[in-house]
């Protein structure tokens, strides 16, 4: 009876720590800069748009409304594999996945086209709350109620 006691009190904890993480790492988004990322994502504009005139290029998708996004969504010709991993992976853009696979595409989907690794972790924040400060339109939103929505945990 006592073990049992402590292993429910044990795994209560574990939970509650879990979950503190999470609201950690979600403020972590909240309180990025989305200016900062907007510059950081000057790295990724050869391959990606997001804004009212964003377009697929023929190396990537456009990322309007991406925080929240179904994957594959887009008329990009994604491929099988990130398809895949998509659905395997709960369908769904969140925050914290592509916090897990913009710093390694490859990781995440083995056969990705994308090439580019953000390697930069301290501004990872900042560029996923800039992406998710538009719309699928290419509106730009508050990205706070995106993020909450669309966190995630980690």
């Amino acid at each position: 009876m006592l073990r049992s006691i402590g292993i429910t009190l044990a795994a209560t904890m574990m939970m509650g720590t879990a979950s503190t993480a999470s609201a950690q790492d979600l403020q972590a988004f909240i309180d990025a800069d989305a200016a900062t990322g907007a510059s950081a994502f000057r790295q990724c504009m050869a391959c990606h748009q997001v804004g009212p005139d964003a377009a697929n290029r023929p190396t990537g998708p456009q990322l309007n409304g991406i925080v929240g996004r179904a994957w594959g969504s887009t008329d990009f010709n994604h491929t099988d594999s990130h398809l895949e991993v998509g659905e395997a992976r709960g369908g769904v853009w969140t925050a914290s996945l592509l916090a897990e696979y913009l710093p390694n595409p490859r990781a995440m989907v083995n056969r990705s086209r994308m090439t580019f690794a953000f390697r930069n972790t301290a501004q990872l924040p900042d560029l996923i709350k800039y992406l998710a400060s538009f719309d699928a339109e290419g509106n730009e939103v508050d990205p706070v109620p995106v993020l909450e929505e669309h966190f995630g945990g980690m």
